[in-house]
């Protein structure tokens, strides 16, 4: 099995389309010419780290409202446990379920010690370009603030 890419600033982020805690599908070209996305791949709901972020997220959720984005969070849980998930921590975004990877393996997000699903954060604009990236397992808060300046660089 070939090797997944990494992708890199100015690349055209790789479509998806996932089930939400809801059961509806959510696709990437939902937003495209409408506003920018931040895709945050986390490892697992209800972890420290992970809730962490989730919650870094929620905290900050009206910066990113007011700077036209959406945030979607994606890791390889069911639909069912996002939604106790998102539920327990008031997540008021989007939270999709890539149950077998191939998301994560299209954004050529890393396993950490080639076990744990990586923690990266990919701001994509309004036409469907990575302006910025930002991958750190153990500084999972900062995903928040990398991702709010980059929102505020954008035309």
């Amino acid at each position: 099995m070939a090797a997944s890419k990494t992708l890199t600033l100015g690349d055209k982020a790789p479509p998806f389309t996932l089930p939400t805690a809801d059961g509806r599908q959510v696709s990437l070209s939902d937003y495209r010419g409408r506003q920018p996305v931040v895709v945050y791949f986390y490892p697992k709901d209800d972890t420290p780290g992970c809730t962490a972020e989730a919650c870094a997220f929620r905290d900050q959720y009206e910066d990113f409202k007011q700077a036209g984005a959406e945030v979607i969070g994606i890791s390889s849980d069911a639909p069912e446990a996002h939604a106790k998930f998102a539920s327990k921590h008031r997540l008021p975004f989007l939270l999709l379920s890539d149950r077998d990877g191939a998301v994560r393996k299209a954004y050529g997000v890393p396993a950490t010690l080639g076990l744990l699903p990586g923690r990266v954060t990919f701001v994509v604009d309004r036409e469907g370009i990575v302006r910025h990236l930002f991958s750190s397992q153990f500084r999972a808060t900062k995903h928040v603030s990398e991702a709010i300046g980059v929102l505020k660089s954008l035309p």
